[in-house]
């Protein structure tokens, strides 16, 4: 079962790794013209198809195509100028052939009654809120015909709303589509229009157009995102490379609490880093008030970029993830924090955590080698995101993403990207994206396109003379192209 925000982001992902969305509507107006003529011996039978102006009226046109090399078919248009280009390019294919297109609501009724089947190609997945006009009036009156074979393509008109079409059957595509059921959408058909696995096992743009966080036109400063980052000491460059990641990605503030020996270092980085020292030349669990002080005004948080790893700092650390938990905010565990977490994993509580370790730090985690084989590999993550109730980004040749229920890999990076602080620059889109209120799952699959896609385009320019501050000035190239 999948939702309607999956549908679009496997849609997106298609394209990127080759299949175009003109394809899929092909396979997916053909499949339906299929089912109906297998299945439903629909042969010399009359149909009339409700089409609307966007994709799921696409779906419509093609379907005509093929229906009418057997079948007595006329089209209801729903409405004006058609709306995206491949359904317009559908439309353009439909009108060269020998089909009836209607448009006047009074000849409904009539055509109702003359037609044998009736095809619901009229709104599908990206319907919001209640039917408006033309379609309340033609969903009442479909709802209203006697005797009629009704079949919805993809969703009924109307799912989920008070006035809805009522199927015998939906023809639906890749996957059962959530809320569906017998009831709302008579015998459920599964049609397989040809998305490619790449798009189904991999992120891609898909995630970032579709689960960026855009902000409102009325907001003000500070709702878009506020972002603690809890680094430095021994490391100067950790937290700063982070922080800037986190507001080149969006967020609108972000605060720096820094040993005493980094703050005024950090600070110099960027005006735009509010930059705190702590007590001592490395983080104490003295610190843990100033912490607690600063991190009230903050969204979100990250813990462990360039923190080191003396016996106090790691007892620190354990403290104020404890601390963030508690506050139920979401937190990203990286780098240096990660090795006392894994001492003590009862700490995390199945919280909104994501942890982003590399091979040896997933063992510093867990206790627990990574095996060779991806399949064993894979199991692997999603078992330990599952017993610790996180979100993983396990850092590999091919990245592993899992909360424990929900599990994607990326592709999408260079090898030049092992270069120091690109994790840093992850961690810090990371933050941005919980401190808008992401879901750690989709928070990761967002995150590894932006960092990967920022990287790949940064070496197109720099080859392996990439720097992590390249990338850095790269994300905000990445969100205008894809949103």
């Amino acid at each position: 079962m999948i939702s309607a925000k999956e549908v679009k982001v496997l849609d997106k992902n298609s394209e990127y790794f080759g299949v175009p969305t003109i394809s899929l509507m092909e396979n997916a107006g053909k499949g339906v013209a299929d089912f109906i003529i297998d299945k439903l011996e629909a042969k010399r039978k009359k149909i009339i198809i409700f089409c609307g102006t966007g994709n799921n009226g696409g779906d419509g046109f093609v379907a005509a195509r093929y229906l009418a090399k057997t079948c007595n078919v006329s089209v209801f248009l729903t409405g004006g100028e058609i709306k995206t280009d491949i359904a317009k390019n559908n439309f353009d294919k439909f009108k060269k052939h020998d089909i009836k297109i209607h448009t006047n609501l009074d000849e409904i009724d009539t055509l109702l009654s003359e037609n044998d089947m009736i095809i619901d190609s009229m709104l599908g997945i990206g319907l919001s809120g209640e039917l408006k006009e033309p379609y309340s009036t033609i969903v009442q009156k479909i709802i209203s015909a006697e005797d009629k074979i009704m079949v919805s393509v993809d969703i009924a008109t109307g799912f989920g709303t008070i006035l809805c079409v009522k199927p015998d059957y939906t023809v639906t595509f890749h996957d059962v589509k959530q809320g569906m059921d017998k009831d709302n959408s008579g015998k459920i058909h599964i049609v397989d229009i040809g998305i490619p696995k790449d798009a189904i096992n991999y992120v891609g743009p898909g995630e970032l157009s579709v689960y960026y966080p855009r902000p409102k036109k009325q907001s003000h400063k500070g709702e878009n995102g506020s972002v603690l980052i809890v680094g430095g000491g021994p490391y100067i460059g950790a937290p700063a490379l982070a922080g800037l990641a986190a507001l080149r990605t969006g967020a609108d503030l972000v605060f720096i609490a820094t040993p005493k020996r980094s703050w005024q270092s950090i600070a110099s980085f960027s005006p735009n880093l509010i930059v705190k020292d702590l007590n001592s030349d490395f983080l104490t669990p003295r610190d843990i008030p100033t912490i607690r002080e600063l991190f009230g005004r903050c969204d979100a948080a990250i813990i462990g970029p360039g923190l080191g790893s003396s016996k106090e700092t790691e007892e620190a650390i354990k403290k104020i993830v404890e601390l963030v938990i508690h506050e139920n905010k979401p937190l990203v565990i990286d780098a240096d924090a990660i090795k006392p977490v894994g001492e003590q994993p009862d700490i995390l509580k199945k919280s909104n955590t994501v942890i982003t370790p590399h091979g040896g730090e997933f063992k510093e985690l867990t206790g627990v080698d990574l095996p060779q084989d991806i399949d064993r590999r894979i199991e692997t993550v999603r078992m330990w995101a599952e017993k610790l109730g996180v979100a993983i980004f396990l850092k590999a040749p091919v990245d592993i993403l899992s909360d424990g229920k929900n599990t994607k890999l990326n592709k999408i990076h260079t090898e030049a990207m092992t270069v120091g602080g690109t994790g840093d620059v992850l961690a810090g889109i990371l933050g941005a994206f919980l401190s808008k209120g992401v879901e750690p799952f989709n928070a990761i699959r967002i995150a590894a396109f932006l960092n990967g896609a920022a990287g790949n385009n940064v070496f197109t320019k720099k080859s392996y003379g990439l720097l992590a501050t390249d990338v850095i000035e790269e994300i905000p190239h990445i969100l205008k192209k894809y949103l």
